[in-house]
């Protein structure tokens, strides 16, 4: 049995496959949304998006509807409220783009590694997702609740791991549900080495990086699948809409929902 992907990072090895075979589980109902969170904008290569086709293969073979979006490419501007062009901003591209976090079952934010850290722009990403998180359910809990998370990182420097605790972090914070092995990533040779993607990196058929990109997708999958048969977290010891104590409607700030 070939344990290595020698195509590129869709192609799915035969344990990958065998496993979307011998599943007994209906995703179907589940969407999936991956930010990618690259300095680079389209059309450039980006190793980033190479890993989350990993994840979004699999994910597809078993029938969760997938949406990938390359963040720097649209206009979305900096700041913690939903909408910026109510704050001094011409454009912001961040209120359509949460109608399609809004609507996802899975958010995965994927990052390459910069000086250790993930990018500005997941940072962006973040602080964009804060902005909404005072808003609630119809059940008066806070919006993500419900919803499962995680993190892809890719680089040619240490971080993988610092990385995907601070994502992974900010996303629990903000009401998502992190499960088992939410994170995954490659990093090669420290310094100007290659990338996931460039030829003879070894990133797409490395045994690491394949098995930790497979848990986390079959991980999110099975907890949003769990969550949704549940109708989310209960509403109980939650809800803002019950909650008297410390709430601060006379100022603006997030911070104080």
């Amino acid at each position: 049995m070939s344990l290595g992907r020698k195509q590129d990072a869709m192609t799915l090895d035969e344990r990958q496959e065998k496993l979307c075979s011998d599943s007994q589980w209906d995703f179907s109902g589940l969407k999936a949304l991956f930010l990618n969170c690259t300095l680079k904008k389209s059309p450039d290569r980006s190793h980033t998006k190479g890993l989350i086709d990993l994840s979004k293969a699999i994910m597809e073979r078993n029938k969760v509807s997938v949406d990938v979006i390359r963040v720097i490419d649209h206009p979305v501007a900096t700041g913690v409220y939903p909408d910026m062009t109510e704050h001094g901003w011409d454009e912001d591209a961040w209120p359509e783009i949460f109608k399609k976090v809004h609507a996802a079952d899975i958010l995965v934010l994927g990052s390459p590694i910069w000086l250790g850290e993930r990018s500005s722009v997941c940072t962006q990403v973040i602080e964009r997702l804060y902005a909404q998180s005072g808003q609630t359910n119809d059940q008066g809990q806070y919006v993500y609740y419900g919803r499962v998370g995680g993190c892809l990182i890719t680089g040619n420097e240490d971080g993988v791991k610092h990385c995907a605790m601070g994502i992974l972090y900010a996303l629990q914070h903000i009401g998502y549900t992190i499960p088992p092995q939410a994170d995954a990533g490659w990093i090669g040779e420290i310094g100007p080495g290659a990338s996931y993607l460039d030829e003879g990196s070894g990133g797409p058929e490395n045994e690491f990086t394949n098995r930790n990109t497979t848990f986390m997708t079959w991980n999110l999958m099975h907890m949003a699948l769990k969550l949704k048969e549940t109708q989310g977290i209960p509403a109980h010891g939650n809800q803002r809409s019950k909650w008297d104590a410390g709430c601060r409607s006379d100022l603006p700030n997030p911070e104080h929902r």
